[in-house]
């Protein structure tokens, strides 16, 4: 079964809860209690992946991952640091999984679907920031 994945919409750090938008299906309720250890807010547009249990008021996310920053539009790249890469596994299997249906798009004679392009472009942008360092 694979591990749902997307991004946060946003966080509230004083109320501590937030929403993720998955890459493929409802958005997901986040309580700061399923933010990976020593993590106390998480920045919107952050990928993420996470579990998902049936809460009160719908699904709720648990044991989130962080997988990448958002892509920044102002690149300060002296004070960048290369992720290590056991950290970039993640991601650029996301990424591959995602072009693959970028490509299938294609091969059907059609562009990709919104909610498909702009997680790809966003993960593009962000190895493509890795890379370069």
């Amino acid at each position: 079964m694979d591990v749902p994945t997307g991004k946060v919409k946003w966080f509230d750090v004083e109320k501590g809860f937030g929403f993720l938008s998955q890459d493929d299906g409802p958005d997901v309720y986040v309580r700061a209690e399923a933010l990976p250890e020593g993590t106390t807010s998480l920045k919107a547009g952050t990928r993420v992946e996470f579990g998902i249990a049936q809460g009160r008021r719908g699904d709720q996310a648990l044991q989130v991952r962080v997988l990448g920053a958002p892509a920044s539009v102002v690149r300060n790249q002296s004070h960048a640091r290369r992720k290590k890469p056991e950290e970039m596994v993640p991601i650029v299997e996301d990424l591959i999984r995602l072009l693959d249906g970028v490509g299938e798009a294609y091969r059907h004679g059609r562009h990709p679907e919104r909610a498909q392009a702009r997680p790809t472009a966003k993960l593009l942008r962000a190895l493509a920031d890795e890379l370069e360092l």
